[in-house]
């Protein structure tokens, strides 16, 4: 890591924000629960969602599930966004050096690509296939790899605290 990168975590670390969440007996272990409850949300949410796209519950219209599920997501992602910085800052240096970190950052990257793909090429097409009817290819591949990418997620949070 090259040092103006290095004096960035170093400043980071030592911010008040970093600092209270270090020093505080509470504070880290209350965001490690907003983290939890985010991801469940997120997590939860897409699985649901990605679930019917590759077949479960033909019934249930996509955009309507769609629309009851993605102010989850997005409640679930910015507390994720909020508890996961301050959680950053309390230990930046460590944190910016971890490979599963940097791993887990990568994959919420392609994550987002992946997302942004699907609604921008596939999901135009949804009302072929709203309800009742498979999705298409494009589709469940989206899906498939939006569930095996959050369980990746999932899993380099995790080791972040056994893989260094």
């Amino acid at each position: 890591m090259s040092g103006d990168v290095a004096s960035v975590w170093t400043w980071l670390h030592a911010t008040p924000p970093a600092v209270f969440v270090r020093e505080s007996v509470w504070a880290y272990p209350a965001l490690e629960t907003a983290h939890v409850i985010g991801l469940g949300l997120v997590l939860g949410s897409i699985l649901a969602y990605d679930l019917r796209l590759l077949g479960w519950h033909r019934d249930l219209p996509l955009s309507r599930l769609g629309l009851h599920l993605l102010p989850w997501v997005w409640t679930g992602f910015a507390l994720n966004f909020m508890s996961g910085v301050l959680l950053f800052l309390s230990d930046a240096v460590e944190f910016a050096e971890n490979t599963s970190f940097r791993v887990k950052m990568l994959l919420l990257v392609v994550a987002g690509l992946n997302a942004v793909w699907f609604q921008t090429r596939v999901a135009r097409t949804m009302p072929a296939w709203d309800r009742d009817a498979d999705a298409p290819g494009a589709a469940k591949t989206a899906a498939a790899l939006s569930i095996v990418l959050w369980l990746a997620i999932v899993t380099a949070g995790r080791l972040m605290a056994y893989v260094k």
